[in-house]
């Protein structure tokens, strides 16, 4: 299973081209087994890698470091997000993790990112694991030539043994993700969640196509229909961004990372790496039959005496995935590339009850919520959440931003009034009142919404503003109730809705306070009808 020297790419940029053993490029299958021999996992009854990452379940944020240099210093959003990093650290420490990694068999493999090739980058990445690899493989877009006599523009290190000193070396913790720009290496050590692997390049593409290509990154989904037409969906956790948009009637562009160029929404990635807790072939099909050989699945448990797999376990963690190529899923769109969007579906789980089912948004209202990226945790997601709790993530995807966040609001906010597209703000989350109190929206319900939105249902139906959020509300919905379309009319209470409403309102206002200096007058207007208590 060892490659030769010819076979394999010349390695000596990166100090590992005397590693005793060198297994370049090596199939799905190849991998699989080479895994199984290493102890790494087992196969789950459906021929399924199985694998656990050890003591990193999900990523490590605080952990993730960008290096302060020419390129990085004036332009990336430093502070809570982006934690600087020295250079002169920097090489200090990819000197001993590939010190480290030269001692042992390593796995290299060649892709690339962003399906519109105009915009693709080349990817060699190196793994300590098996596993990792095989994830990458189905991450990142497979070439079909590969040239292993040329140098790759980006490098990717993966050293889960590695653990860092962070007295000496600089880090936080023995963990790390670390991307220096000026270099174009990412050292990723001390963890095997292969996420990092994943986000760290989402990063780099957040960083070079809005700031140097005029290209629009975003964590969303988007599918396309039989028309050409394609939508695309933002959410954070829980809101329905996987499920909503894998609509059996429209064909999958990609699950998670996209890029918007002039006239193209492009996948970053060649695969999917969904969640997996509760998961059922009857709520989301195309996720459960993905799950077949080759297939990598991440601290799942299996149902005891067997190779069956609980998906309602989470006892290892509530972040239990699977990663799968997307050849896997019978309707995507290969290559990953649609036209520019007719629908933007911003997906919201308010678990206060308060937002409209459906509403649509101006302009400026889209960049407003974009730059907010609001959802509500609902008692027991986390430790100590015992109430509903509001949450913020920037542009639904805070922590991948290295510029800040209203650079991107507002090369979407031009690209939506460019291609004219219409904006929806959907709340996956409460109706009648709040967590507790209330319901969950209906999922037949939110599916007919989006589908009124993508068909042109919701063209001439009439809307009104809701009076705390101006939002536009429709008067009716094709297969929806029509008093399911104003919050306020499935309160028990009007004036408990409005209470709740201006406290939510107010949650809206303080957070979007710190981008207020950022943004302009509109964007600042386009918030909620609210004044805070000084």
């Amino acid at each position: 299973m060892n490659t030769t020297a010819n076979q394999s790419p010349d390695l000596g940029y990166l100090n590992l081209a005397n590693s005793p053993a060198i297994y370049y490029q090596l199939t799905p299958a190849q991998l699989v087994e080479a895994a199984i021999k290493r102890n790494e996992g087992v196969l789950s009854d459906t021929g399924a890698l199985a694998i656990d990452t050890g003591k990193f379940t999900g990523r490590s944020p605080k952990d993730r470091f960008i290096v302060d240099d020419h390129i990085t210093h004036d332009n990336v959003w430093w502070g809570s997000i982006n934690y600087k990093f020295d250079g002169a650290k920097f090489n200090a420490l990819y000197n001993k993790v590939t010190k480290y990694l030269a001692g042992k068999g390593i796995f290299v493999r060649d892709s690339c990112a962003c399906a519109n090739e105009k915009y693709h980058i080349d990817i060699r990445v190196v793994t300590e694991t098996a596993y990792q690899n095989l994830f990458v493989h189905h991450l990142f877009i497979r070439p079909e030539v590969i040239n292993t006599g040329g140098m790759p523009e980006w490098t990717i290190i993966a050293a889960p043994g590695f653990m860092a000193d962070p007295e000496k070396d600089g880090t936080r913790q023995p963990n790390f993700s670390i991307i220096n720009f000026s270099k174009k290496i990412i050292l990723i050590g001390g963890t095997g969640y292969t996420g990092e692997i994943k986000k760290a390049i989402f990063s780099v593409l957040n960083f070079i196509l809005p700031h140097d290509k005029q290209v629009l990154s975003m964590h969303c989904s988007a599918n396309t229909g039989a028309k050409g037409d394609t939508a695309i969906f933002f959410g954070l956790s829980g809101t329905g961004k996987t499920t909503l948009s894998a609509d059996p009637d429209r064909s999958l562009i990609g699950d998670d990372e996209h890029g918007w160029s002039d006239y193209t929404i492009f996948n970053f990635e060649g695969g999917c790496y969904a969640k997996c807790t509760g998961l059922t072939a009857e709520k989301e099909p195309q996720i459960f039959n993905a799950i077949k050989y080759g297939a990598l699945l991440e601290n799942v448990n299996f149902i005891p005496g067997t190779r069956r797999v609980n998906f309602n376990n989470t006892d290892k963690t509530e972040n239990t995935r699977v990663a799968y190529p997307l050849y896997n899923v019978s309707n995507a769109v290969i290559p990953s590339i649609g036209g520019a969007p007719k629908n933007i579906f911003f997906l919201t789980a308010d678990a206060f009850g308060i937002l409209p089912p459906i509403s649509k948004l101006t302009p400026e209202q889209a960049m407003y919520h974009f730059i907010s990226g609001y959802t509500a945790k609902i008692a027991g997601t986390e430790a100590g959440i015992t109430e509903p709790t509001t949450t913020f993530s920037a542009c639904f995807g805070e922590a991948f931003l290295p510029l800040h966040p209203v650079e991107y609001a507002k090369l979407l906010g031009s690209k939506i009034k460019q291609h004219q597209v219409n904006v929806w703000l959907v709340n996956t989350g409460w109706t009648g009142g709040p967590y507790g109190t209330g319901q969950r929206m209906r999922l037949s319900h939110t599916r007919a919404m989006i589908t009124a939105a993508l068909n042109g249902g919701l063209d001439n139906v009439g809307y009104h503003l809701h009076p705390v959020f101006n939002i536009a509300i429709p008067y009716s919905c094709p297969n929806v109730p029509d008093e399911v379309l104003n919050p306020k009319n499935t309160w028990a209470s009007a004036d408990n809705y409005e209470d709740k409403a201006n406290q939510l309102a107010a949650a809206f206002v303080k957070n979007f306070d710190k981008y207020a200096a950022y943004s302009t007058p509109e964007i600042i207007n386009a918030g909620p009808n609210v004044a805070l208590e000084v």
